[in-house]
């Protein structure tokens, strides 16, 4: 394979992750409108996690070593119990496409995670585009909410901060090992609590429990917690970071445009703008802090 099919096939395994994860939201709304939002978060890292562990096993992968074991318990916390515990709770309130608006921030507060944790340094024509783009996000929620936060709103931005944490501790793994490696130890770390957690808050009567509520966390359990990280991780190998990442960009529009078939919501003009908005805010964002690395 050559080097531009090498790219090009990159790219086609990028797109279908950001597919993929384009799915997350309107899934997770699903799931929670039959669901409790604590079994939910649960039962989708215990589901991952014993595929993952099955994976692991039979390709008889190596125990990492304990300084990336340290960093993979706290990638466990920020995605099984921050991300998607807190999007799982946030979703419980908000609209599908709303939610796919607030955590369309998540590449600028993944940078600024970076800045902070690892000490990468940011311009500030970057910093003015992150600025921006917390503020037309808080914005359109206030105006969403009629003058008011939604407290699904606040749990949003604690899962899109502790989710970008979690990102860029990965990120530092993925240099040391597969990506596809670091997510499914991760996963497996968090499922001695998860498996026993998924059980005990089972519903009583499952049977009653709606067709699609179940289908949303089949998906964000296979697809969102494990499938799609195979997809991405490998495309961003093969195409880079840099290319991989623009794919990214059109997360949002995905996420808001599949709320209308899977949710059954409607979708208007200020919900449009805004996303419109936040993503080129994200891209110029990425540009700037592209330009100063």
């Amino acid at each position: 394979m050559n080097a531009l099919s090498r790219e090009n096939y990159g790219l086609v395994l990028a797109f279908v992750g950001m597919l993929i994860f384009s799915g997350t939201v309107p899934a997770t709304r699903l799931a929670v409108e039959g669901l409790d939002a604590y079994f939910v978060t649960a039962a989708r890292a215990a589901i991952a996690g014993v595929l993952a562990m099955l994976v692991l096993v039979i390709l008889r992968r190596s125990w990492p070593s304990r300084a990336q074991l340290r960093l993979m318990v706290v990638c466990a916390v920020c995605f099984v119990g921050g991300f998607s515990g807190f999007v799982a709770l946030g979703l419980r309130t908000v609209p599908a496409a709303h939610g796919g608006v607030v955590l369309g921030v998540m590449p600028l507060m993944t940078a600024v995670a970076a800045a902070v944790i690892l000490g990468e340094r940011l311009s500030l024509r970057f910093w003015l585009f992150a600025v921006l783009g917390a503020v037309v996000v808080a914005a359109y929620a206030l105006r969403d909410g009629g003058g008011r936060f939604d407290i699904g709103d606040l749990y949003l931005a604690a899962g899109a901060m502790t989710g970008a944490i979690g990102h860029v501790y990965s990120g530092k793994l993925s240099r040391e090992m597969p990506g596809w490696e670091v997510i499914s130890w991760e996963l497996v770390i968090a499922l001695p609590l998860m498996l026993p957690a998924a059980f005990w808050l089972m519903p009583a009567e499952p049977a009653v429990v709606p067709v699609s509520a179940w289908a949303g966390l089949a998906y964000v359990s296979l697809f969102s917690m494990f499938i799609g990280f195979f997809a991405w991780n490998a495309g961003m190998a093969l195409a880079g970071i840099a290319r991989a990442s623009q794919i990214l960009l059109l997360q949002t529009f995905v996420t808001v445009g599949l709320s209308a078939p899977v949710n059954g919501e409607h979708i208007g003009l200020l919900t449009i703008v805004t996303a419109i908005v936040v993503v080129v805010i994200v891209a110029l964002g990425q540009r700037a802090r592209a330009a100063d690395a």
